[in-house]
């Protein structure tokens, strides 16, 4: 693996994001506005709901958290399609580029998207709410962690489908978040679901990730039990999703579809 390259298909990117006014705001607007929204909802059911009663952020901490899986996953997919839009991805690997270089230096480009979107959402909870997710402590590390690897690793399926399916597989990339949002149980324990959907949620990373959120807000405990898990799902997924994109990559090469990817 090549820093040298992986470095420059970086830059290539980050000059893209800092260049242009308009890709700067769209990453600041957009969460900064849904933050506010969900702030005001937030303080409007901690006045009239007895769960979330004595801990008003649970609402928007978890706005927070989900905005920053749902960046990282859709930055992913940003980058990886504007290297088809432009049809730049076969010119890649003249360089010569490695997939390997390819997926890390997206991964890398793709947290500093969601970083920027992130910050002054954060900024803006604590003067206008009274509220600091920081307030989560040490775990709010491993919750970013295993937020961020699971959307890379919804980054890499869809990337892996485009490879496979060509640009028509693009509506995809915008409806998956949505799709697993109800599974994710974001704002509501997981108890709410009916039993056959408990199943399926179980076996995602998100409902232990935001379980445990709200155990944190709301019973003042921690259990890294719920971390655990998270995590050595996030890592079975992960594995799967780097595989499931070789595989669509060796697919499109033998059928020569990698040349047309762009149109």
């Amino acid at each position: 693996m090549n820093i040298t390259r992986i470095y420059g298909l970086f830059l290539r990117h980050f000059y893209l994001i800092t260049r242009s006014f308009p890709r700067i705001l769209d990453l600041i607007y957009w969460p900064s506005i849904q933050i506010t929204l969900w702030g005001f909802i937030s303080n409007f059911f901690a006045a009239h709901s007895s769960y979330y009663s004595g801990a008003v952020g649970v609402i928007l901490s978890c706005a927070i958290l989900y905005d920053f899986l749902f960046r990282t996953s859709i930055g992913f997919n940003m980058l990886f399609l504007e290297e088809i839009w432009s049809r730049n991805f076969t010119n890649l690997f003249i360089a010569p580029m490695k997939i390997s270089e390819i997926i890390t230096a997206l991964v890398i480009t793709a947290l500093i998207r969601a970083l920027i979107g992130l910050i002054p959402a954060i900024l803006l909870t604590s003067p206008l709410f009274g509220i600091s997710i920081l307030n989560l402590g040490l775990p709010l590390a491993f919750l970013f962690l295993s937020l961020y690897i699971f959307g890379i690793t919804l980054g890499l399926f869809v990337s892996a489908g485009l490879l496979r399916f060509g640009p028509s597989f693009e509506n995809i990339a915008w409806s998956t978040m949505f799709l697993l949002a109800p599974f994710g149980c974001i704002y509501y324990p997981v108890e709410i679901l009916p039993e056959i959907f408990q199943s399926i949620a179980f076996a995602l990373p998100l409902v232990y990730i935001f379980e445990e959120t709200r155990n944190i807000l709301v019973n003042g405990t921690v259990s890294y039990e719920n971390v655990r898990i998270a995590l050595s799902l996030n890592a079975f997924y992960f594995t799967a999703a780097v595989a499931t994109f070789y595989f669509s990559f060796d697919k499109a090469r033998e059928k020569g579809t990698l040349i047309n990817i762009g149109e």
